[in-house]
């Protein structure tokens, strides 16, 4: 009889030790998938910085390159974001630049609202594949911009094309290169991470 009761003693123990395990691991499990959502932007944003990625175009302190004889077009786009009180166009519809020569454009931005507003920038180019041979040296993306009631702010932009773009199989048989930007308001800033997040849930989606 006592070595029944026992057996079950030790059932039950074995039993109670492996719901707790099993509980502590899907704890674990929730806390990383939690860690991931909150890690999953920068580290999509840093992936994309490397590679290129999305079109996200490179960074650079300044520009070591020889120039070329050969030129290409490049177009700019702004937009704002759904509930932005922001007036939002690039100064110049498109240029035509010399590879490896360092250029400047800019865009206007009016602020139409009766109180302060801060935005922040997202961007990308367009054909996707040119956007690690598009280096940017200054440019107003990079921190986020306050402007106050009916301010207008000319926002300036210096960058060049590497001219190894010329050498991307994917890229060959003419072609021009859009520079797009899209301004998010940050009064809260979680409105640009779900911007980032949103957008690259559809990148990953046109991949599948």
């Amino acid at each position: 009889m006592m070595d029944n009761e026992t057996s079950t003693r030790k059932q039950d123990e074995k039993a109670r030790r492996r719901g707790l395990i099993i509980a502590a691991s899907c704890t674990a499990f929730i806390f990383g998938m939690v860690g991931a959502a909150y890690a999953s932007v920068p580290l999509y944003e840093l992936f994309c910085q490397v590679t290129g990625y999305g079109g996200t175009t490179q960074r650079a302190e300044a520009n070591e390159l020889q120039v070329s004889d050969k030129t290409i077009e490049v177009r700019f786009d702004g937009n704002t974001a759904k509930g932005l009180p922001w007036t939002f166009r690039p100064n110049d519809r498109s240029i035509t630049v010399r590879l490896g020569e360092t250029s400047e454009t800019s865009y206007q931005v009016v602020n139409n609202s009766d109180r302060p507003i801060t935005g922040q920038a997202l961007y990308n180019v367009t054909p996707d594949a040119a956007g690690i041979y598009f280096n940017k040296i200054a440019c107003f993306c990079f921190n986020e911009q306050t402007l106050q009631p009916g301010e207008s702010v000319e926002m300036p932009i210096t960058f060049f094309v590497d001219p190894e773009v010329l050498d991307a199989e994917e890229l060959q048989g003419g072609y021009a290169i859009t520079l797009s930007y899209t301004f998010f308001p940050v009064d809260d800033p979680d409105e640009v991470v779900n911007a980032a997040q949103s957008e690259s849930s559809d990148l990953a989606e046109g991949a599948l």
